[in-house]
């Protein structure tokens, strides 16, 4: 047998791996590598785990990836989410202009699952074991050399790894050392959203409610467990924050002041504390994501806007990615090669297709649209779904 086989039979490429951000893409990527025998030490910012983020949709492509990594995972975010069948499309005065059976399962293999980012994160964080994940370290930055990295860490002691895996989100402090970009780029569209103990009336027949304003529209999931998420956004083509969270309510109160009054009701139940508002960004693709013993996944590699639903699919695909580079490599720069020859060309198309989606959500002229181009768009996009739907991880033995 090759001799640099049998060392990657017997032995990690690494010993120890140190991952920045506990959110999901950290949480799985977590579990992909420990899955290999190798010592993985998870560091986030928060002091707790806190209800917080918003309703995400896993696509075939992301469940595929998770299931590849934690067998019997989907079945369990599966029991915490919920399996949408059936969406509507509405105007604001709460007519329906379309409804769609949805056909995923039947497609692909696999459902489009609607879940709370906190439970994704719960569930993730329940197949760690408790002390390997460390809260309230504020990665500040980090130094390394040909033998390892040392990352630091505000009021926290200094730790040690062989490879440090920044999955920190858009706002990475992991890539900003490494590239020095500075701010992401602001695409001109603005977000309030907010996850709710609440049952939503149309709920009884859709569990995905979209809603099409006038350069603005609003999406209501239904998340499992009785919450609701609900998500507006509105194209801004500069943006400014409010003040304090009573006006952060009252502003999107005001935006919404035309729709029907079943969109508005979800809204005025929150509690002013609990909406997030922010700008949605991305930053342009990189062509690399590694140097020496530090690489990127997830947001921290290729911020996309939330157009598509790929943030947390493409996260999960970079997860199993990582794993498998890892397993079918001699060393860890052939790994983090092999990596991105297989990542960054995937995730530029899928960041450029979801920039563009998010402009278009503003296009009065394109749900209305009809005619030979409508048709020919429309053909198009589901030649791109499919490639992006179809990523199936091969499960090894």
């Amino acid at each position: 047998m090759n001799k640099n086989l049998t060392q990657k039979l017997s032995k990690p490429i690494v010993e120890k791996v140190a991952i920045v951000g506990a959110g999901p893409g950290g949480l799985a990527t977590a579990i992909a590598l420990r899955s290999q025998g190798i010592d993985v030490q998870v560091y986030e910012k928060a002091q707790e785990f806190r209800p917080a983020g918003t309703g995400l949709g896993l696509a075939p492509n992301g469940l595929n990836s998770l299931d590849a990594i934690a067998p019997g995972i989907v079945d369990a975010l599966k029991s915490s989410g919920c399996e949408v069948h059936h969406t509507v499309l509405k105007n604001i005065q709460g007519e329906t202009i379309r409804t769609n059976a949805t056909k995923y399962l039947e497609q692909y293999g696999q459902p489009l699952l609607t879940v709370w980012w906190y439970r994704l994160q719960q569930v993730l964080a329940s197949r760690l074991p408790s002390d390997i994940i460390h809260l309230n370290h504020r990665c500040i930055g980090f130094q390394q050399d040909e033998n390892g990295v040392e990352i630091h860490f505000d009021g926290e002691k200094s730790v040690y790894a062989d490879l440090l895996i920044g999955a920190d989100g858009v706002n990475s402090v992991i890539r900003e050392t490494l590239f020095g970009e500075g701010q992401p780029n602001y695409i001109g569209s603005m977000c309030w959203r907010a996850v709710i103990k609440y049952h939503h009336e149309l709920f009884n027949d859709y569990e995905l409610v979209f809603v099409k304003g006038n350069q603005q529209f609003m999406y209501i999931l239904n998340v499992g467990g009785g919450y609701t998420s609900w998500i507006s956004r509105k194209f801004s083509p500069e943006y400014s924050l409010s003040q304090s969270a009573d006006e952060v309510k009252s502003r999107i109160l005001h935006e919404l002041a035309d729709w029907d009054e079943s969109f508005r009701a979800v809204i005025e139940a929150t509690p002013a504390e609990q909406i997030w508002e922010g700008p949605i960004c991305d930053r342009p693709p990189l062509t690399h994501w590694s140097q020496g013993r530090v690489t990127l996944l997830g947001d921290a590699a290729h911020p996309m806007a939330p157009a598509m639903g790929q943030g947390a699919n493409t996260t999960f695909e970079d997860a199993y990615q990582l794993r498998e580079d890892f397993s079918d490599s001699a060393n860890l720069q052939e790994a983090l090669t092999s990596y991105e020859q297989h990542r960054i060309e995937r995730t530029k198309l899928i960041q450029a297709r979801s920039a563009l989606g998010e402009m278009r959500y503003y296009d009065a002229n394109f749900v209305a649209s009809s005619g030979q181009t409508q048709e020919r768009q429309m053909s198009l996009n589901d030649d791109f779904h499919k490639w992006v739907y179809d990523f199936k991880p091969s499960v090894k033995s």
